[in-house]
């Protein structure tokens, strides 16, 4: 029968006879088997027509369309029959699949009421100190190698967790200042609280601390062997457990959102910890060399590094600022202190996103009287050195340095003494361009972070750059005597990480400081206090200001200085 033949056969049928099947535009999920909604598959057609009553059954018939083709016609025998066995088998199928998923319900339902039933068996275990043993003595994990073989009470917070059939679990405890393994034996995993524990919970835990036997391991080389155990405070479970909010991979705005729970893990706490013994450390420094400690205002009406990163605020009725540096204020202690240093935090409004940049930092801040630039350069080399080498000669503080940056060795020999003419040199001699043009480098430019990080990142060693041009530095340094385009300024560069200090002499001439607000367009009124230094009793001196966060991120391999300080601040980010 010609296709002619075949449209004229259909269009005098009843069409609702007729089952459709359009395998190019069908669909076996939204299709019905009329015209405007056929099926895909001759398959379906078929089960469609076994779920209608078994007397319309036999006057229903399939036309197919394949893809290509333009017209319906008939379904042919073999395709019938092979219809028909494919629905079969999708029966088949599905009925297994039924049955698999009414067998996994039950065996589901039946873990629960049997998980359920232990809980409630676990709720009649009530653990009690047994009297006959020693009274335990509270320590924290710091102490627990010089009280092994006692009796001791350590509370802290679960941070590993792993259950060994139904009689043995282990706890890594967490206190702040170590791990502990901690083994539970027995009755003491069968507990309500055992079988509920969570990751984070705070628990107080009762034993003896065992040294482990040849083979085995764990912090310390020893584990608490439990006696008695309670929870604290129990953490959530479930979609709100810690191992659910965040993982290692997870999107840094995560993190950040979750930061007060990231800080518990091993890298973040380890890297506060060593912020802590670098703090100490800077302080033990500047206390051997002799300066002494002071606290400027953190709230100013005067800038240091350029209006355009001020943070304004109302002070009274008055503007103020957020102080981007201490320096201004440790230059008016020196006739009566001498030298001085301030741990304080700075802030700056770089519209500035990138991995080393904070609106908030700690600064360290140093002010020498009486020094020349090159005993300026020596004393920023030796601080850093120093600071180094207190940090490392401490047995804690260097087994974490080296966990977190296996590579890092303390420095012994001298920082590379480069000028910025030298470094604009090193950078068109290497084919490093710049990135708004693609032209060399020149005598006068502000060289950004990316070739400069080239630049040191390549020679690999720290770099104490200076002389840089007047124009790109700040009101307060002076010129060289033997040329006045440059500054007795510099920059100390680390590898991986770029600039961790800037510094300068000062210019303590009256008269030069004056015409250095009168090329930068600031009105000197402001700064009267700072213009008397100058007029009585000046002197020449030098200072330089330190990113802690920066250094942090060079002596710990750490990516970015946002996992260098507690709750880091920079742009659209101010919680929690």
């Amino acid at each position: 029968m010609s296709a002619e033949e075949l449209a004229t056969k259909l269009s005098t049928l009843d069409i609702s006879d007729l089952i459709f099947v359009d395998e190019a535009t069908g669909s076996d999920d939204a299709g019905c088997g009329n015209k405007d909604k056929p099926f895909k598959s001759a398959a379906s057609a078929v089960g469609h027509i076994s779920s209608q009553p078994e007397a319309a059954q036999e006057s229903l018939k399939i036309v197919i369309k394949k893809a290509g083709d333009e017209k319906y016609s008939y379904i042919t025998p073999s395709a019938l029959k092979k219809a028909k066995n494919a629905y079969e088998l999708a029966l088949k199928k599905a009925k297994k699949q039924a049955e698999r998923e009414a067998r996994d319900k039950e065996e589901r339902e039946a873990k629960l009421a049997e998980e359920q039933r232990k809980l409630e068996e676990s709720k009649k275990v009530v653990l009690t100190q047994d009297p006959s043993l020693p009274k335990p003595k509270t320590i924290q994990i710091r102490d627990a190698k010089e009280n092994r073989n006692v009796r001791v009470k350590v509370n802290g917070w679960v941070s590993r967790l792993r259950v060994q059939g139904k009689d043995m679990m282990f706890i890594v405890l967490r206190d702040g200042t170590g791990y502990l393994q901690c083994v539970l034996n027995n009755r003491l995993c069968h507990t309500y609280d055992a079988l509920t524990l969570t990751l984070e919970s705070s628990v107080s835990i009762v034993g003896e601390i065992k040294e482990l036997p040849e083979g085995k391991t764990a912090p310390d080389g020893h584990e608490l062997v439990v006696d008695f155990w309670e929870v604290i405070g129990k953490a959530p479970g479930g979609d709100e457990a810690v191992s659910n909010l965040f993982d290692k991979d997870s999107d840094p705005s995560v993190l950040l959102n979750q930061r007060h729970l990231v800080i518990r893990g091993d890298r973040a706490s380890s890297v506060l910890k060593v912020r802590s013994r670098v703090m100490r450390a800077f302080r033990d420094h500047f206390e051997g060399v002799g300066y002494a400690e002071v606290t400027p205002p953190c709230m100013v009406q005067t800038q240091v590094e350029g209006g355009s990163t001020l943070f304004s605020f109302n002070y009274y009725g008055e503007e103020a600022y957020l102080t981007q540096s201490s320096q201004l204020y440790l230059e008016t202690c020196l006739p009566s202190m001498g030298a001085v240093y301030t741990m304080n935090e700075s802030f700056r409004a770089e519209n500035s996103n990138t991995r080393r940049h904070l609106s908030e930092y700690t600064h360290c801040e140093a002010e020498i009287p009486f020094i020349s630039f090159d005993q300026l350069l020596d004393g920023i080399e030796f601080m850093v050195k120093d600071v180094v080498n207190r940090v490392w000669a401490e047995p804690e503080t260097r087994a974490m340095i080296e966990k977190l940056n296996p590579e890092f060795k303390p420095m012994n020999e001298p920082f590379i003494r480069m000028r910025y003419a030298d470094a604009i040199t090193w950078l068109n001699e290497h084919g490093v361009k710049r990135a708004e043009d693609g032209q060399d480098f020149e005598f006068g430019d502000d060289i950004p972070e990316a070739p400069e990080r080239h630049m040191t990142d390549t020679i690999g060693k720290p770099i104490l750059l200076t002389h840089f041009p007047v124009p790109i530095k700040a009101f307060y340094m002076p010129p060289t005597k033997d040329d006045l385009r440059v500054t007795e300024s510099v920059d100390l560069l680390m590898p991986n990480v770029g600039e961790i200090v800037g510094g300068s002499m000062r210019i303590w001439d009256y008269d030069t400081l004056m015409a250095a607000y009168k090329r930068e367009g600031l009105d000197p009124k402001p700064y009267y206090w700072y213009l008397d230094q100058r007029k009585y009793g000046s002197c020449p001196h030098g200072g330089f200001g330190l990113g802690v966060e920066r250094f942090l991120a060079w002596l710990t391999n750490s990516y970015t200085v946002r996992e260098c300080c507690l709750y880091p601040r920079f742009k659209d980010r101010c919680q929690p």
